[in-house]
């Protein structure tokens, strides 16, 4: 990370060269019609990345970056064309593929995670297991911790009814994945059967008596929640809308790969 942080122009959370050289193709190309553009998009992605990265507001970001008027406005831009998403998938299968795996999984690990909202009306709720009143993130990753999907709720949502919605969208853009893992959350017979319609294979990993071991599979997801909350925007759920939190998350994950897909 040191030697990372001599390429960046002042933040770590800033592109480096071989970073910018990958992310550039996906972004929109300046009209050959028009008055020219006048922003630079690199220091907007900057500015996105240090938001998400750092956890502050919109209106406080640095004097260094683009007017946060001009950042919001392309982020939202972005956001609406599933520009972060794309970005993010394409570095999942490429980073796959560096480490020698096929490009599409064919197993998921599944896990859920209750986070406070303190800005989201009407779209929250109470997880009294956790007893936090906000969000909860349902997500599938990989074997290796690469996030496949995510579906955000509102955090009274069960396990189990929130991962049939991943598993919908599994079956849509992962198809070949057929085999799940999950804690005992999830072995609930409604679930179950919907796996099995699927033509999914679904199994509980269930937790030992003994305290601090490490679980077969299951530690994988934990630690992708570690990744998440690494940056501080995603500690808790900031956002109002649903998608502006989806982006924000596709945005952090990303940012991890291409940085391990750019030095490795």
């Amino acid at each position: 990370m040191a030697k990372i942080e001599k390429k960046t122009k002042r933040y770590p959370s800033d592109l480096t060269d071989e970073e910018w050289s990958a992310v550039e193709p996906f972004l929109p190309k300046a009209g050959s019609t028009g008055s020219p553009r006048r922003t630079d998009l690199r220091e907007v992605l900057n500015a996105i990345r240090y938001l998400v990265r750092s956890g502050c507001e919109w209106r406080m970001l640095p004097i260094h970056f683009p007017p946060w008027q001009t950042v919001y406005w392309w982020f939202r831009r972005l956001a609406r064309r599933l520009m972060f998403r794309t970005i993010h998938e394409i570095a999942l299968m490429i980073d796959r593929a560096r480490s020698g795996r096929t490009v599409e999984p064919s197993a998921a690990v599944l896990d859920s995670q209750s986070v406070k909202a303190p800005a989201a009306q009407g779209t929250r709720g109470y997880d009294g297991a956790k007893k936090i009143v906000g969000r909860k993130r349902h997500i599938a990753v990989d074997t290796d911790g690469r996030l496949l999907m995510v579906n955000l709720t509102t955090a009274d949502i069960a396990d189990s009814a929130g991962a049939q919605i991943v598993l919908d969208a599994l079956v849509k853009r992962w198809p070949r994945i057929k085999h799940l893992f999950a804690d005992s959350a999830y072995d609930r017979r409604q679930l179950l059967d919907k796996a099995a319609f699927l033509d999914f294979t679904v199994e509980i990993v269930k937790r030992t008596e003994a305290a601090f071991v490490v679980l077969p599979r299951r530690w994988v997801v934990e630690r992708t929640f570690a990744w998440m909350t690494r940056h501080r925007r995603l500690v808790r759920d900031y956002e109002a809308r649903l998608d502006v939190s989806h982006a924000m998350i596709d945005i952090a994950m990303a940012a991890l790969l291409i940085r391990r897909i750019s030095h490795p």
